[in-house]
């Protein structure tokens, strides 16, 4: 039997639903802060989490189960060189979900999914920038 086994399908076919997750992720690994809908944020949020796990193992097998769920290199590299060291102290926990608002046309509600290093990271940005 399959009780309680349902998810959320967005009103998406399989092929349309993986894409939209591949999509999310590459752009969040590339940009480390989206905003999406809660809902979606909610649902990319442990596939995202269980990259970056694989990211920290850091060997070949990981690399290319990495990209058997995220196929773009550029996102990939980025995982595994930049983000996932970062994370090398910490055992889970690395992305956040802050809700934000709700979208003018449909009423839907917004969140920001990023890491949560992020803030940390922008404000070191900005004092670089400025001591240049």
């Amino acid at each position: 039997m399959r009780h309680k086994v349902r998810k959320k399908r967005f009103g998406r076919t399989t092929n349309q639903r993986k894409a939209l997750f591949r999509n999310l992720m590459v752009n969040l690994f590339i940009h480390e802060r989206i905003e999406t809908t809660v809902a979606k944020a909610k649902a990319i949020k442990s596939m995202a989490e269980k990259m970056v796990t694989l990211g920290k193992r850091g060997d070949l097998h990981a690399k290319r189960l990495a990209l058997s769920y995220v196929p773009n290199r550029a996102a990939v590299a980025k995982l595994f060189q930049e983000i996932a060291p970062r994370f090398s102290d910490r055992n889970g926990g690395y992305l956040r979900i802050v809700k934000t608002r709700t979208r003018l046309k449909d009423q839907a509600p917004l969140a920001v999914l990023e890491f949560i290093d992020y803030e940390e990271r922008r404000a070191e940005k900005k004092e670089e920038a400025k001591a240049e």
